[in-house]
């Protein structure tokens, strides 16, 4: 992929749910480096939009194009090559519980066809202290608390270095104080030349950070202002 081609180029499509049609008409384009809040409330269309982007909802009509993969013409089978240039970060953070932290990262890498120890090793070593957890790697995900959870699943989306972040709702569990610096985390990751989408509908910590705002409102989406608005 060029460096000016953008990461996400949606042009007239429509999100369906099922047979439901829950965003119509969608022009939709973000490039490399750049973090958008996806905001609207709950149920109007963000985790269907993000589902569309990673491959577990099908495009059916319009254009789409995520990560240099064509959402329209998307087989089954070339879905876990799209989702290694995603990295995906989940409200409820969706650890394995019974391996440590070093493990759940190297159980995803194994997953999408890594095979050097050591190279795996040193990515997992990576992708930690990039979160802030360089020391944590031994830790159970009950012995941390929710906002080191949170920063092991952003760790764990980071270890295949994806073009593209879909973070749904990643705050949702998370007191103001945590919530604050999850946002200030997956700014920065956007820094390095990744694009970050942010799907919440928490208002309160938009205004920390000047980002790009696009809303999900009565089956649309509507680009809001280039600076949160509250």
């Amino acid at each position: 992929m060029s460096e000016s081609s953008p990461i996400i180029h949606l042009g007239n499509a429509k999100i369906f749910q099922r047979e439901n049609l829950v965003l119509n008409n969608v022009d939709f384009t973000v490039n490399a480096g750049e973090f958008v809040y996806l905001v609207g409330r709950t149920g109007s269309g963000k985790s269907s939009l993000m589902r569309t982007l990673y491959g577990d909802l099908p495009l059916v009509e319009g254009e789409g194009v995520a990560a240099g993969f064509d959402l329209r013409k998307l087989k089954r089978r070339q879905v876990p090559y799209l989702r290694r240039k995603i990295g995906i970060v989940f409200q409820d953070f969706q650890l394995l519980g019974d391996r440590n932290v070093n493990d759940n990262l190297t159980f995803v890498m194994r997953s999408t066809g890594w095979k050097d120890k050591k190279g795996m090793e040193s990515k997992v070593q990576e992708v930690l202290e990039k979160v802030g957890l360089g020391n944590k790697g031994y830790k159970m995900p009950h012995e941390l608390s929710g906002g080191e959870q949170q920063r092991v699943s952003i760790a764990r989306a980071l270890v295949n270095d994806p073009e593209l972040v879909l973070a749904d709702e990643p705050t949702g569990n998370l007191d103001p104080e945590t919530t604050a610096e999850i946002v200030d985390l997956l700014y920065t990751i956007s820094h390095g030349g990744r694009c970050v989408i942010m799907a919440t509908h928490d208002y309160t910590h938009m205004k920390k950070v000047n980002a790009r705002v696009v809303r999900c409102d009565d089956g649309k989406l509507l680009e809001v202002s280039a600076e949160p608005v509250v």
